[in-house]
């Protein structure tokens, strides 16, 4: 049977594809520290446990959802965002619960762009970008993320012709996998310059609640005109612990939210109503349930990026996001060095060229584990680097 073209220009879903290796190290015995996929070992809140419980005593929650979802959790929403950004939204028009962010993400492209019309996707990023574009049958401009641009989007570096077709615009700060934040100053430049020429801004903000030190992640929603051309996308994944739930919302410019919503509307009915009342219960306690998430994050931070740098693993210290951007000495392969970690050392980290070729020489790290754990898995790295060491002086 033929598979369609389009299959063949998205790449390898690097997260995807470990689960398997993975799988088959444990049934033999390997003692596997998984640090590729963002999905930390800390418990859901005990009060969405509770509320998704109650909730399917209900046989209303049985029922389709629609869009429209439960208006609880588009009220929810709405409270949590003029609370923690002050920011309000209409719940009804403005905002959109979603089965996780990605859900939005990918199916925006099918809402705004039309074959030919260009989207501006940033490399390293998050593979939904890419994904939602090629399966929508638009072209991807990628742009790459670099130390040396501070892992930022440069809007006036987009080529004139592309920018004549761009229609779409994904950003994502504070960044997966860079781990990279953008200040207002910098929000307000890229929302000006949208509201310019047409472009549609797909804020992507699911990591806003991981900050550190006194670090707080602003909403566009900040920067004055914002509403004329963005949308910004949330989840309960990351911050509340709560990935394999797969809820989230998007909020923003209500014509965009039409468009994006009659686009599901012929994909799926919504998420289940029962986890949309678990949702509601925790973005009303989410300030409270966040805090010992974020200080916990903090703490396998900071016991990371000093067991890593003490094997010869240097990496800076981030403000935000679940992750560690870290180099590798020059030269050495991400792929490898990754392939090689976790089939001889039983550690699985995301190799950067997963992300996009523009994210070679990096690997990402995801805070996933105890800070012994975290201290356990650097060790092993260092025995790769040794060896590889070994074998390159040998040669």
């Amino acid at each position: 049977m033929r598979r369609a073209e389009r299959l063949n220009h998205l790449p390898a879903y690097a997260a995807a594809e470990v689960v398997a290796l993975k799988r088959k190290l444990v049934a033999q015995g390997v003692d596997v520290i998984d640090l590729g996929a963002g999905d930390a070992d800390f418990p859901p809140p005990e009060v969405a446990v509770r509320a998704l419980a109650e909730a399917v005593k209900d046989p209303r929650m049985s029922r389709y959802g629609f869009q429209i979802g439960h208006v609880p959790f588009r009220e929810a929403i709405a409270r949590y965002m003029e609370r923690r950004f002050a920011a309000a939204f209409d719940p009804m028009t403005e905002v959109l619960p979603l089965i996780g962010s990605k859900d939005g993400l990918s199916h925006l492209p099918f809402a705004v762009l039309d074959p030919g019309d260009v989207a501006i996707v940033p490399e390293p990023g998050y593979p939904a970008y890419a994904g939602g574009v090629v399966l929508a049958g638009g072209d991807m401009e990628v742009y790459p993320l670099t130390p040396k641009n501070g892992f930022l989007v440069d809007p006036e570096r987009i080529p004139a012709a592309r920018l004549r077709k761009a229609r779409l615009v994904f950003l994502n700060y504070p960044n997966n996998p860079t781990t990279a934040v953008a200040d207002r100053t910098y929000l307000r430049k890229v929302v000006d310059w949208c509201r310019s020429h047409g472009i549609v801004l797909a804020y992507d903000n699911p990591y806003c609640e991981l900050t550190f030190d006194g670090y707080r992640a602003p909403s566009v929603f900040e920067v004055s005109g914002a509403r004329d051309v963005a949308l910004e996308f949330h989840s309960l994944s990351k911050s509340f612990s709560m990935t394999g739930w797969r809820v989230g919302w998007v909020c923003g410019n209500a014509d965009l939210i039409a468009a994006l919503a009659k686009v599901k509307t012929y994909i799926d009915t919504g998420p289940f109503l029962a986890l949309q009342a678990a949702g509601t219960a925790v973005l009303d306690q989410a300030e409270q349930i966040v805090e010992p998430i974020r200080a916990s994050f903090q703490e396998r931070r900071d016991a990371a990026v000093s067991a890593l740098s003490e094997v010869g693993l240097p990496v800076e210290r981030p403000r935000a996001t679940m992750y560690l951007w870290v180099p590798l000495p020059g030269g050495m392969a991400s792929a490898g060095f990754a392939r090689r970690v976790l089939e001889e050392e039983g550690v699985v980290v995301l190799h950067g060229s997963s992300f996009g070729k523009s994210g070679e020489g990096f690997v990402r790290v995801a805070l996933t584990v105890s800070p012994e754990r975290l201290r356990e898995a650097s060790r092993r790295m260092a025995r790769v680097l040794e060896r590889s060491e070994v074998a390159s002086v040998a040669r």
